[in-house]
């Protein structure tokens, strides 16, 4: 962490501390909706399915609107249109079946984890990123997992919330972190 971030709290902490909250917030609120419906197929399963990408790009987007984080601008940009890409994937999925759609599903949380994981250690000299590049690891591991387990046929999309909150667990531990930081400079 550089003397900088400590001594002057930018714009991008507490941008990135707001947005990681909202985060977490989501991530909790779509998981506890997935455990409700996980197991009947249908149109609401669909839309949660969908939503959860495209919120996913939706909050990469917010992060590319700061001047900056020039060098994480890449991976960025290649984790919004592959969320994108996934929502309609998952859109067209969830009406084959679970397993199709938890294929996906895992092939998408490897891809965004590698994308999250590059991003955060380009960006760990503004701090809290530690729980970044965990969170983008175990999402590599997990989308594997969940690439497995659907291509072997699996009849529930619900271990899908309990990522999600893990997920959202980091961001919360991150905003937390950045946080701290920003008291200490101030």
């Amino acid at each position: 962490m550089t003397t900088s971030v400590l001594k002057q709290p930018s714009t991008m902490t507490a941008m990135l501390r707001r947005l990681y909250l909202v985060r977490f917030a989501f991530a909790v609120v779509w998981a506890a909706l997935l455990f409700l419906t996980a197991s009947a197929t249908g149109p609401f399963l669909t839309i949660l399915l969908v939503v959860y990408p495209l919120a996913d790009a939706a909050a990469v987007l917010w992060q590319l609107r700061s001047k900056d984080q020039a060098a994480s601008r890449a991976a960025e940009r290649i984790n919004v249109a592959v969320s994108v890409a996934v929502a309609v994937a998952l859109g067209w999925a969830s009406t084959v079946s679970v397993s199709a759609a938890l294929t996906v599903w895992g092939v998408w949380a490897a891809a965004a984890g590698l994308a999250q994981l590059a991003t955060a250690v380009a960006r760990r000299s503004s701090g809290g990123q530690v729980p970044q590049i965990l969170s983008g690891a175990l999402s590599v591991l997990a989308g594997l997992a969940f690439t497995a387990q659907g291509i072997q046929g699996a009849s529930s999309i619900s271990g899908v919330g309990g990522y999600a909150i893990l997920g959202g667990v980091f961001f919360l531990i991150s905003a937390l972190r950045l946080g701290a930081l920003q008291r200490r400079a101030s």
